[in-house]
């Protein structure tokens, strides 16, 4: 018997047009007094809340930055960031190969730092209905080494040959320190190697509901879903996920811009 729900948001959750369906909304709802429906993203939690606000679960967890942060309302269950050095280098390499051509966004807790309100500010801005403030990576830099923390996340962004060679430098040489995943052609995020949006499912299920993995449906489509989609008791990915992603699934459902995840919770609700 299932317990509890988590959901990935892009290209899972949301549709086709980067919004939330009637339809979804309606069965998020129906579900609520059996079972919560808890949030998981790369996304920042500024970027989450209006859209739990909208399925109407405002106030429950959420899990943020694949799992490097982990919110119940203002409490903090969890925060795990990539050290400051690590910070520098990829700044430094951005500066010597890139002639600092490659966007890096830096985020901690809700904050979120772009070098220059450029195409790829804009368009995060348009999808994450957050504005971020204008500030160089390296200015970012000194106030974090003041403040003594690192990032939660750092998402670079470029033309397709720029991000394929970053992918390259950076698995060359941070493997052992950091999740380095590439969801499109034109950005990789960069978040600390010991988590994983597993990991942040865990910490909800410890600290707050006190059930097994066994007991947990989770949606996504994405190599970063993969681990937690392998993971729990059922694993649902939409028909868009990648094959990988598939392979490890429970159930496929349909194309999120289908309503795949709705679809998948009418048969619950019934």
């Amino acid at each position: 018997m299932y317990k509890i729900i988590f959901s990935d948001i892009d290209g899972t959750l949301l549709s086709g047009s980067r919004t939330l369906t009637q339809n979804t909304i309606y069965e998020v709802k129906k579900l609520k007094d059996k079972m919560p429906f808890i949030l998981v993203s790369s996304r920042m939690p500024q970027q989450m809340y209006h859209i739990q606000k909208d399925l109407g679960i405002a106030g429950l967890p959420l899990i943020a930055y694949n799992g490097g942060l982990v919110l119940n309302g203002e409490k903090v269950l969890h925060s795990v960031a990539i050290p400051l050095q690590i910070l520098e280098d990829v700044v430094t390499l951005n500066e010597k190969e890139f002639a600092s051509e490659i966007h890096i966004s830096f985020y901690y807790n809700d904050e979120w730092y772009v070098p220059q309100y450029d195409q790829w500010a804009q368009r995060e801005e348009t999808i994450t209905k957050v504005t971020p403030v204008v500030r160089p990576n390296r200015e970012v830099l000194t106030a974090w080494q003041q403040a003594g923390h690192g990032a939660h996340k750092l998402m670079l962004m470029g033309e397709e040959t720029l991000i394929e060679r970053m992918f390259q430098l950076l698995n060359e040489k941070y493997t052992k320190v950091m999740q380095i995943y590439r969801g499109k052609e034109t950005y990789i995020e960069l978040s600390d190697i010991s988590i994983s949006k597993l990991t942040g499912v865990k910490v909800v299920l410890d600290e707050i509901y006190h059930l097994p993995l066994s007991e947990v449906i989770a949606f996504g489509d994405n190599y970063n879903d993969l681990e937690m989609l392998e993971g729990v008791g059922c694993g649902v990915a939409v028909d868009n996920a990648r094959d990988e992603v598939k392979a490890v699934a429970k159930h496929t459902t349909l194309h999120h811009s289908k309503d795949g995840v709705a679809e998948f919770l009418k048969q619950l609700n019934n």
